[in-house]
């Protein structure tokens, strides 16, 4: 005889009662973990450790629940588990409602101390400071390519990358009303900007587009003013009482942006290896015919990967050029070391910017 609503809901409670007796079971662990490492001195937050135990588990995933649905449960079990010993401080391009803001809870989860910032500049100096243990900058998107910016900092900052996160971007147009009548002004960050370029150019042509410091702060604008509107995700909407008056906007459908998460060494040295990691380098190589062709001989002789290889000016006046590379593998293993260590002998200059395991 089939189950009524009834002895449904009765089941689904018996069994948040076991979840909870659960999860504070785990919490107690988690706090005997943490008097250990106080005891020890390591950090609270390992996200190599994270990864692994995140990995393990969508492995042993029987279903119903998505693996991406067991990610975001256990991240959040660990977020507020982390908290209990003391909650990460980080950094991030705000205000509240960026997707910043987004892939910094989507990465720690929502038990942290936010500590939003006015630019990419004031995150990085938040981290290198005190002021924040981490912080969480874009690097990438999947329409507009790398932002300079932020590849920029990381060259001359003293921080290192030790994570990564990659969220797929919805960008919704925002105003005080749900429709498209009476829009004089679209806000938004310059990238936003570009990555709706089409649908604006179609459904508004005639509005001015005015860039600002972040999606949200355009969208804290738009709710000032009824004939603004803002490019933002749902969360900024949410965050500043805006109606989406049209969703999904950005011209590529599978707008992905790409987050490093950094910090001092003395805050979190590089992870170990999670077995799904990549190597962040940025070179240099003297200016003489070949030499581009020479610093990629190493990884195909050691036999590594390369997922990523970014050209940025030096500013010097020579046309010179710094090379950002991702390498797949950690340090650790021989091959991965053997390659760096001779693509080292070949680079005028040679930085590793991070080590750390490769995001969902």
């Amino acid at each position: 005889m089939p189950k009524d609503l009834a002895q449904l809901r009765g089941e689904i409670d018996a069994v948040d009662r076991e979840l909870l007796a659960l999860l504070n079971r785990r919490a107690s662990l988690a706090n005997e973990v943490g008097d250990l490492k106080r005891t020890e001195g390591s950090p609270v937050f390992r996200p190599e450790r994270e990864a692994q135990v995140i990995n393990g588990l969508q492995e042993l995933n029987p279903g119903p629940l998505k693996h991406e649905n067991v990610a975001t449960i256990w991240r959040e079990i660990m977020s507020a588990c982390r908290a209990l010993e003391a909650p990460q401080r980080v950094a991030y391009l705000g205000p509240a409602g960026t997707f910043s803001e987004q892939a910094a809870v989507q990465f720690f989860g929502s038990s942290i101390e936010h500590v939003p910032c006015v630019s990419f500049d004031e995150v990085f100096q938040a981290a290198a400071a005190g002021t924040a243990q981490f912080g969480v900058v874009p690097v990438e998107n999947s329409t507009e390519g790398v932002v300079t910016r932020s590849l920029d900092l990381l060259l001359t900052s003293p921080l290192h990358i030790v994570g990564e996160i990659s969220l797929l971007v919805r960008h919704h147009l925002l105003r005080k009303d749900g429709s498209l009548e009476g829009i004089e002004a679209v806000l938004a960050h310059p990238q936003a900007l570009a990555q709706c370029q089409g649908w604006l150019n179609k459904h508004l042509p005639k509005a001015e587009r005015r860039a600002v410091s972040s999606n949200a702060e355009g969208a804290r604008l738009a709710a000032t003013n009824p004939a603004w509107a803002a490019i933002a995700g749902e969360r900024a909407g949410s965050e500043f009482g805006l109606h989406i008056a049209a969703h999904a906007i950005q011209d590529d459908a599978f707008n992905r942006t790409r987050f490093a998460v950094v910090c001092l060494p003395q805050t979190l040295e590089a992870p170990q290896a999670s077995g799904k990691d990549c190597v962040s380098l940025v070179v240099s190589v003297p200016n003489r015919p070949g030499a581009v062709h020479d610093i990629l001989v190493p990884l195909k002789q050691h036999g590594v990967s390369m997922t990523r290889f970014e050209s940025r000016p030096a500013r010097s006046g020579q046309w010179e050029y710094f090379f950002y590379i991702d390498v797949e593998g950690h340090p650790s293993q021989p091959r991965v070391a053997a390659a760096l260590a001779d693509l080292r002998k070949l680079c005028a200059f040679y930085k590793v910017l991070g080590t750390y395991p490769v995001g969902d």
